[in-house]
């Protein structure tokens, strides 16, 4: 079994942002001050790697029709999400292994910002 799933887009706009910061307690300024992002190296304000692994989640769970199925969620930070002032869409897709299992690709302006994204479900 493969199956592929539809893609969705999800708009990140820094307004989330500042409420995954409030909600995770994560307050790193990297994710809401573009100063303080670029004077590190970061081209600009960047997304939190959970919050864009959570956008993950959220499309399994929107795909299986069906919240609290995820058993394991893993994935491989690979680009940040940078998130400019008029916000910025990530791109999330999948494919179903077998039924229990699901390769997800998320990215953000055709860059593959999770790598390895898999996650398997409870039965």
């Amino acid at each position: 079994m493969s199956d592929a799933l539809a893609a969705v887009t999800y708009r990140v706009t820094r307004e989330a942002l500042v409420a995954y910061a409030a909600a995770s307690g994560d307050h790193n300024p990297i994710h809401q001050d573009e100063q303080v992002a670029r004077a590190v190296g970061l081209p600009g304000v960047i997304a939190h790697g959970m919050y864009t692994l959570a956008l993950a989640a959220r499309y399994v769970d929107e795909q299986v029709g069906e919240r609290g199925r995820i058993a394991t969620i893993g994935a491989k930070f690979t680009k940040p999400v940078v998130v400019p002032v008029e916000g910025v869409d990530v791109e999330v897709s999948g494919v179903r292994k077998d039924d229990r299992t699901l390769a997800v690709t998320v990215t953000c302006e055709g860059v593959t910002v999770l790598g390895r994204c898999q996650v398997t479900l409870r039965d």
